[in-house]
């Protein structure tokens, strides 16, 4: 039974490789029936942001992972950090630290300039036999953890295998600032100890943490949970991924109009794979899912693939729940007769719910003006006697045009018995209907639209548009 989970700060939106940690997280402890946590990681006042909080709690809202737990503020338990770091003081695994910060600039700098890792020199490390410096006025001290000086940190990466840090890899690092507030790395230890972390699935770009965490896990005796840290997303051309790649908030993927389900499903895939399998439900997920077959190279961020996936689901989606989606776009199609022959003919060809509206509305808004090239390369002498005619069949039959079938069952004998192609009839009326030639099957637009509101845009067409093409 695996207990993970995902730890943002909330200094900004959450993007998306981000939610991708998330989700693997998740997955591993459902498939386990353990538990997935979520805590917001809050400590520094000075990059926090409310907004962000809220945006990210409402991005795991949205695409359903919610924390099995109370989410866990780290601004809500600085007694239980000061509790640790008064016990490692008391232990001596930890000392307090007087240098300045124009003393560490200068250290750096000195340390810069012969090519060394800018690291704590020990300063005011006690050793036995070591005379520190007097305590100087008016310097409230940082707390510095005391790092072994030999040895090794080892452990086996779930993703990349066995992992060594020499201990001069690890410093003597700031577990407390001089204003009392503790550090990153050592809450992190902290955290996923008490709330009972077994598996931490997170980013590459975390792995030089992990052994300044492993120091705090030894120090105070806690048992060191499984590691996978997965390589990061790319974009195309193999470099960081950008906000123009898609490294956006995650709620702007509802925005543009993608599916929760999609962008779950395109995330699972990057860096993960069954197979050739592309669609994945999440209880497919759940089945297949084990972090230990992460890939251990980078993945590239696809567009085109996410698009893909969302018009599959966009085609899945029962049209009940897309009338409420919709809403959102400013589109109800509630008080539509035949919404549902509607929306089967609109998402057909449609990669987000946004085209999904756009093509909705294409059918259902009457045109206000024609595609120019269309028409001059459609309409020809003779379009609008042939129209005309077309007219007064639908008129005749009017009464028995109820479906698609129907409409076909006279427009094809029509087509014959003048001689016509099909492109010479239908072009002229999909302009007519929509006000360009990319539109769908004329039959399913006539079925959708009726009769009667098909002859009233035909007759408009033929008025203020056709004329002036075929004079």
């Amino acid at each position: 039974m695996a207990v993970t989970r995902f730890a943002p700060s909330p200094t900004g939106y959450l993007h998306i490789g981000g939610l991708r940690t998330a989700l693997y997280s998740y997955l591993w402890a459902k498939k386990t029936n353990g538990e997935f946590k979520l805590r917001i990681e809050d400590t520094d006042n000075s990059r926090n942001n409310e907004d962000a909080v809220r945006a990210i709690l409402e991005a795991f809202q949205w695409v359903g992972m919610p924390s099995d737990s109370e989410i866990q503020y780290q601004s809500k338990r600085m007694d239980i950090y000061k509790k640790y770091i008064d016990q490692l003081l008391e232990e001596g695994k930890a000392y307090k630290c007087y240098m300045s910060k124009e003393e560490l600039a200068a250290l750096r700098e000195s340390q810069e300039k012969a090519k060394q890792t800018p690291r704590y020199d020990g300063t005011w490390r006690p050793e036995e036999g070591k005379t520190l410096p007097s305590i100087p006025e008016g310097i409230n001290p940082v707390i510095r953890i005391k790092a072994p000086l030999e040895g090794t940190y080892e452990f086996v990466d779930g993703v990349k295998g066995a992992m060594k840090f020499e201990a001069n890899q690890v410093d003597d690092y700031i577990i407390a600032r001089a204003d009392g507030t503790p550090t990153y790395n050592f809450v992190v230890a902290i955290d996923d100890h008490l709330m009972g972390m077994t598996d931490i699935l997170r980013g590459d770009d975390h792995l030089a943490n992990t052994p300044k965490q492993i120091l705090v896990y030894n120090l105070l005796g806690f048992e060191v949970p499984k590691f996978y840290h997965m390589p990061m997303i790319n974009n195309p051309q193999g470099k960081k991924l950008s906000k123009r790649d898609g490294a956006m908030d995650v709620m702007q993927y509802k925005k543009d109009g993608y599916l929760p389900e999609a962008l779950l499903n395109f995330l699972v895939r990057l860096g993960w794979s069954n197979g050739d399998q592309e669609i994945f439900s999440m209880d497919e997920m759940l089945e297949l899912f084990d972090p230990n077959n992460i890939n251990k190279s980078a993945s590239a961020y696809n567009t085109e693939k996410l698009n893909w996936l969302n018009a599959e689901y966009i085609k899945k989606t029962p049209n009940e729940k897309l009338v409420e989606l919709l809403k959102d776009f400013d589109l109800d199609l509630n008080d539509i007769d035949k919404r549902d022959e509607l929306l089967d003919l609109s998402k057909q060809r449609a990669n987000t719910l946004i085209e999904l509206k756009e093509a909705a509305e294409k059918i259902l808004n009457k045109p206000t003006d024609y595609e120019k090239k269309g028409s001059k390369k459609f309409v020809k002498e003779g379009t609008i006697d042939m129209l005309n005619n077309y007219i007064s069949l639908l008129e005749n039959n009017k009464n028995t045009l109820n479906s698609v079938d129907e409409i076909e069952a006279i427009t094809k004998p029509f087509i014959e018995e003048n001689g016509l192609k099909f492109p010479q009839l239908f072009q002229p009326i999909r302009i007519a209907l929509t006000g360009g030639t990319q539109a769908p099957s004329v039959y399913d637009i006539i079925n959708v639209l009726g009769v009667d509101e098909t002859i009233s845009r035909l007759n408009k067409a033929i008025e203020v548009n056709f004329n002036k093409e075929e004079a």
